[in-house]
């Protein structure tokens, strides 16, 4: 129900900026959206569903009176600036992006509107002006995950007393992430608790990464919550239930594919 909701209420917001859509209708023209995910298919399989009921209960029904054009990264980060480029060529009303294909959508266009499901700190990064007024061609909701660095810490540590050393688990090149593990490592001083930051570039390197872990003698893990992650999710938490390592994430989920707290 909270995904249904989440998708009226973004592309509520995608038509409220783009009011030629109505005009193009009428014209005979349907609204063409761009929806620009960082995985595969399976990965946000349940999440375009919820889309597509979200617009159902907006009275727009895919193929009927609204066109969707969806590109898929697989993962492969090297590859968003060329799909961002490909969806922008066929002029769409509006991109709908989600977590780090926001930044090759940005690259792409400074005319479209781009509608972000979910992102990080929208203002720290840059991509708005503020989030009372956006400005540009950027709006959408933002995922401050900082905040709640000092409170996940708490909760390890009152599950698991004798928890003193932590592994921050990290998507290379991720902004977001590196304002999390500031404020997890600030948290950590009075809690007494080490955290080690462990970077992973793609889905290749989660075994090893986990071995590591298990190596140094890690006792929890934080999943960070980002595309790259959530599109792994299911991989993450069946090394991290093999490797024995409580696991604290930034989203329910998550949990729902094995994570223990969130």
């Amino acid at each position: 129900m909270r995904r249904t909701a989440t998708s009226v209420t973004f592309y509520a917001m995608l038509f409220a900026i783009c009011p030629q859509a109505q005009a193009q209708q009428s014209a005979s023209k349907i609204p063409v959206v761009g929806v620009f995910l960082p995985d595969t298919a399976l990965a946000y399989a349940s999440y375009v569903e919820a889309l597509l009921q979200g617009l159902h209960d907006l009275s727009y029904v895919a193929g009927r009176n609204i066109h969707i054009e969806y590109r898929y990264a697989d993962g492969k980060r090297d590859q968003f600036p060329e799909l961002a480029a490909e969806l922008v060529r066929l002029k769409p009303d509006a991109i709908l992006v989600v977590g780090g294909t926001l930044a090759a959508a940005k690259q792409a266009t400074r005319t479209i509107p781009i509608v972000a499901a979910t992102a990080g700190d929208l203002v720290g990064s840059g991509y708005v002006a503020s989030l009372a007024k956006p400005g540009g061609n950027i709006t959408g909701s933002t995922n401050i995950d900082a905040d709640l660095s000092g409170k996940r810490l708490e909760l390890l540590k009152e599950a698991f007393p004798k928890l003193s050393r932590v592994v921050f688990l990290t998507h290379a090149g991720n902004e977001g992430d590196q304002h999390e593990l500031k404020e997890t490592r600030a948290a950590a001083q009075s809690l007494r608790m080490q955290i080690q930051s462990l970077e992973v570039k793609d889905r290749s390197e989660f075994p090893s990464t986990f071995s590591a872990m298990v190596k140094e003698r890690a006792e929890a893990v934080i999943v960070t919550n980002n595309s790259f992650n959530f599109g792994h999710r299911q991989l993450v938490f069946e090394l991290a239930a093999k490797s024995r390592l409580p696991s604290m994430c930034g989203r329910d989920a998550f949990v729902e594919h094995g994570c223990l707290i969130s």
